[in-house]
């Protein structure tokens, strides 16, 4: 009933925030992208997007289709896989930032490698911008990690709130406000400093630490506050409300491809983790 180029269209505007955007990360026109829309709701015989000249909001029936098109394009690529004649084989060098690993990303790496067992699944741990740096150098293939809001590098696969975190209970004391932090060139780090100068906050940096593990622990014994995104807040921490504080706005979440052209490993490993963005960012 549904064409799965529609419910991949529809999922990409709904992640994406409007049918510009969508048609930039799908490489379709503006006309293209409404007209897919426009298709999946005459098979639905319902609308499924709210729209105006600034926002663009789902229905109550758009809602329950981007749960029914994930489901659907989720079985698709199952089938596609169990009736390919082909087997993908090869190296495959994937770079994945530290707060998505500790996400549901094993999970869906771990069923990846089921699905393609000819495929060598190489993994690195960082930093997205030292991924980026790598990736850049040949050092690995995709990259899945973060970007500031306004840069254009990457595929991108959803957005989030960043907030300031702690220990339930917390609050934050008075200047200087403790942060615990990733070291440079941590994206988090960079936009907590300006948003603490900006707004001309003194700050002091009591912990700094490689993963992710390191950084939770130093909160959850008190010695400060970390930035990080809502949706992937490590166990035990909670968003801190204080409103003394500045705010952080968002953070991208994207996939980076060494290559234009992607390899069958690659498209794979691609398709596995747009099919699965709902359960990475538990929404």
């Amino acid at each position: 009933m549904f064409d799965p180029e529609l419910l991949r269209t529809f999922l990409t505007v709904e992640r994406a925030g409007g049918f510009t955007a969508a048609g930039k990360i799908l490489g379709l026109r503006q006309s293209t992208v409404s007209g897919h829309i426009a298709r999946l709701e005459k098979a639905a015989g319902r609308s499924l997007l709210r729209r105006d000249t600034r926002n663009l909001a789902l229905t109550a029936d758009g809602v329950a289709m981007v749960g029914f098109a994930r489901a659907i394009l989720a079985a698709n690529g199952r089938a596609e896989q169990f009736f390919s004649d082909s087997t993908l084989t090869g190296l495959l060098r994937f770079g994945a930032s530290d707060d998505l690993v500790a996400s549901d990303l094993p999970e869906v790496l771990l069923e990846f490698r089921r699905n393609h067992p000819g495929i060598d699944l190489e993994l690195t741990v960082g930093l997205s911008e030292t991924l980026k740096t790598r990736m850049a150098a040949g050092e690995l293939d995709m990259v899945f990690g973060k970007r500031l809001p306004g840069e254009s590098h990457g595929e991108l696969i959803w957005r989030d709130r960043l907030v300031w975190a702690g220990p339930p209970g917390g609050t934050i004391p008075g200047d200087p406000v403790p942060l615990v932090t990733y070291p440079p060139p941590s994206l988090t780090r960079r936009i907590a400093l300006q948003a603490l100068e900006r707004d001309g906050r003194v700050w002091r940096i009591t912990c700094v630490s490689d993963s992710l593990l390191g950084l939770r622990a130093a909160a959850l014994a008190g010695l400060g506050y970390i930035v990080h995104s809502e949706t992937l807040l490590p166990d035990g921490l909670v968003k801190i409300d204080d409103p003394t504080l500045p705010a952080l706005g968002d953070l991208e979440f994207v996939l980076l491809h060494r290559r234009t052209r992607l390899s069958g490993p690659e498209q794979a490993l691609r398709d596995a983790i747009t099919a699965n963005a709902h359960r990475l960012h538990g929404s």
